[in-house]
């Protein structure tokens, strides 16, 4: 099928919403790892979000270049490409952007989008996303207003943090701390900035314990049913049932009761990566071990080529990311969901 337009977009995320179910949003940062999600969806029947960060970014344009716009663009030519060859759809978005990334990531990037659509085309993008948690909320807020004009005039959808997601991705640490629960004011406070649709659509993820990365049991305390009580009382202030598009940042690790509890309150859209990170790699380390001599040139012996061929190890990797893609397709209840 390929990857969804504008229309498309929108049409996934009304469906999830009304459905009562989630979408995978899965960082890739090769074509190894797009390759593997995108299996992983077609196998689940499942349409799903592929996404990269400004590291993801940095690394698809070449670990010497670091060139995160070209990056970027090198990565949705390629899912543009290979995505015409399975049954489902998949949306492409830009994940954690902070205030200091925005201009070498972001604002480049709905530039260029601008111009395309300007010329009869699509934005590259489907959605992007403004991490704005490491700024007081006014500030966030202010900046997302200003995003979310941009992002509507081009057909895309704006995803927003209120709150803050603890732990650490890309090199950016949130602390593990109060601001890692957003409150029914922070809530309100977004809706007066932003509107509730009629200025552009957002998404936005509210935090509820969110950590990024896996930690032990008991390290991190989960509370979904924060987004149940903002639901319920941003709704009854404005007279709109659920009226948050909700994504849950830090779903690595995550039970099946607290993510089954987040999307019955709203979740639409959960971005999974550590595990998925170690889902990739769990097979390489297997095979590297089974077959040491054969990968190593040991004791003046020659090994053996098939043992090293990145071929042989990376069809491991990509088959083992893509179980974990699957299971989380059934555990948001997107499997079986593709409309296309």
């Amino acid at each position: 099928m390929g990857v969804v337009n504008s229309a498309e977009y929108t049409e996934m995320l009304d469906r999830a919403k009304k459905g009562g179910f989630a979408y995978p949003a899965i960082n890739v940062s090769s074509s190894q790892t797009l390759n593997a999600a995108l299996a992983g969806l077609q196998a689940a029947g499942s349409d799903g979000i592929l996404q990269v960060t400004t590291g993801g970014a940095d690394y698809w344009s070449g670990p010497t270049v670091k060139n995160r716009v070209s990056g970027a663009l090198g990565f949705v030519a390629f899912a543009r490409e290979v995505a015409k060859n399975f049954d489902i759809k998949v949306a492409l978005h830009t994940d954690h952007c902070n205030l200091e990334q925005l201009d070498t990531f972001v604002k480049p990037l709905i530039a260029l989008s601008e111009e395309s659509v300007k010329n009869g085309g699509e934005a590259y993008f489907n959605s992007h996303m403004w991490d704005g948690s490491e700024v007081p909320l006014a500030q966030n807020l202010e900046i997302a207003r200003e995003f979310l004009t941009r992002t509507k005039n081009i057909g895309s959808i704006l995803e927003i943090e209120v709150g803050a997601v603890g732990g650490e991705e890309d090199g950016v640490e949130g602390a593990i701390d109060e601001h890692l629960y957003t409150t029914v004011a922070d809530a309100t406070q977004t809706v007066e900035a932003l509107g509730l649709g009629e200025n552009g659509r957002y998404m936005a993820a509210l935090t509820f314990g969110n950590v990024h990365g896996v930690y032990k049991p008991g390290n991190v305390k989960l509370r979904p049913e924060l987004l149940k009580q903002i639901q319920d009382e941003v709704g009854a202030k404005y007279g709109k049932a659920a009226p948050f598009d909700l994504v849950f940042h830090g779903g690595s690790g995550s039970t099946e009761q607290e993510i089954a509890d987040a999307v019955r309150y709203g979740v639409i859209k959960m971005n999974i990566d550590t595990d998925l990170q170690y889902a990739f790699t769990r097979p390489i380390a297997d095979h590297m071990f089974r077959n040491y001599d054969g990968v190593l040139k040991v004791d003046g012996e020659v090994g053996n080529k098939k043992a090293y061929d990145p071929r042989a190890w990376g069809k491991l990797a990509e088959a083992g990311m893509s179980a974990r893609v699957v299971e989380a397709a059934n555990q948001l209840g997107s499997a079986g969901k593709s409309k296309w």
